[in-house]
């Protein structure tokens, strides 16, 4: 399982009813995707759940390494990067996948927290407690999916958790779930991938 975002802060006053347009239009184009197990299309909006920009920042987890760079390498991110410029994508090595106690209900908001893994810690016990905190973020009321996953390189941690509700039970980035193409859902290894 691999996670990828890439985030697109646009101006203060950028008309987010752009970025909705744009989802509504092309967003159905992933529902079949091969290797992809799910695309949440998020949207931070100034001033809405605390957010200080405008952002369009897609989250996704990948069963395949094949299915992720057909996406990267093919005609729907260079559509993307043609009319917003090239962003950096964001890559994580899964940890850990459970699906919530809503998992059948719709998605209305995501949370994403990223922290850096300090220096002299135990990467064994860092990684459980990550997928312990997977558990217990997917048994809150409300929770339709966590994951976990770590990038190596940059030493840091990315907890990502969709809810069908408005209040979660997890700190972080809140994001507007704009569309959720997931072909591969329920094809997402549970639990700890080690």
């Amino acid at each position: 399982m691999f996670a990828m975002q890439y985030e697109l802060t646009l101006p203060a006053d950028y008309d987010t009813g752009i970025i909705r347009g744009r989802v509504a239009r092309i967003g159905h184009l992933l529902d079949d995707w091969d290797g992809l197990g799910f695309k949440s299309f998020l949207l931070r909006e100034r001033g809405v759940h605390g957010s200080p920009v405008n952002q369009y920042a897609p989250f996704y987890l990948w069963n395949t390494v094949e299915g992720m760079n057909r996406f990267l390498w093919g005609s729907a991110f260079q559509g993307l990067a043609d009319d917003f410029g090239r962003p950096q994508v964001l890559r994580w090595t899964g940890l850990s996948y459970e699906e919530g106690s809503a998992a059948g209900s719709p998605a209305a908001v995501a949370v994403r927290n990223r922290r850096r893994i300090p220096e002299g810690v135990e990467l064994a016990a860092v990684m459980a407690d990550a997928v312990n905190e997977t558990r217990r973020l997917a048994g809150e009321d409300g929770a339709v999916l966590a994951a976990a996953a770590v990038d190596p390189h940059g030493w840091e941690l990315a907890h990502f958790s969709l809810w069908e509700h408005e209040t979660p039970k997890a700190e972080g980035d809140v994001f507007q779930v704009l569309h959720l193409s997931a072909p591969g859902r329920r094809e997402l290894p549970r639990g700890r991938q080690w």
